[in-house]
């Protein structure tokens, strides 16, 4: 195994006791049994306004939780956002979360010199777990088209760091059986730490 890593894990679900937060306990036990240190944030126990009332013509004052989850972030090696594909995306909470707290600044920048992006968090890795309901993630593609586009491509990889998607469903229509299988493979990939 390479050195330990720091991995935030996200609960992007806004109720942590969902099968949303099971993936995630999963993933935490395969991190932790290979050393790695994880540091947890379930998106429901924050308190914040996901509202960015003004855009972002005037300064919106940072809420101490999303100071705080700012840090985390620098601190971190990998990250792991888990959440549910509702209507072809994210939960409503977890986009206001991204709207709030992923500024300039902190992601990213825009050099009017160069005219290009200055991406603050390089070096750093990700994965994205997005669990569909009822129909399957194919399906879901197939009919709509790409949905983790916005958190893979538009939030994570504009700020550099490098993400890979992992998609399960349909949660509501498969057996135990499936589910059990669907956790394992969360598990490895905590203990690998991608």
């Amino acid at each position: 195994m390479s050195s330990p890593k720091k991995i935030l894990l996200i609960c992007g679900h806004p109720d942590k006791d969902s099968f949303t937060g099971t993936v995630l306990d999963h993933y935490q036990v395969g991190a932790e049994d290979l050393g790695h240190s994880v540091v947890r944030v379930n998106l429901g126990d924050l308190q914040f306004d996901p509202i960015l009332r003004k855009g972002y013509k005037e300064i919106q004052q940072l809420e101490p939780d999303l100071v705080e989850l700012q840090n985390r972030f620098r601190e971190a090696d990998h990250i792991v956002i888990a959440y549910p594909n509702w209507w072809c995306t994210m939960p409503a909470l977890l986009k206001g979360l991204f709207d709030r707290f992923w500024l300039p600044g902190f992601a990213f920048n825009f050099n009017k010199q160069t005219k290009k992006i200055e991406k603050h968090l390089r070096g750093k890795t990700a994965r994205v777990i997005v669990l569909s309901g009822t129909h399957s993630p194919f399906s879901t593609w197939w009919q709509f088209g790409d949905f983790t586009n916005e958190i893979q491509y538009g939030i994570l990889e504009f700020a550099g760091i490098r993400t890979a998607v992992s998609t399960y469903g349909p949660c509501e229509k498969v057996d135990d059986a499936v589910r059990v299988k669907w956790l394992k493979e969360v598990e490895n990939l905590g203990k690998k730490a991608f």
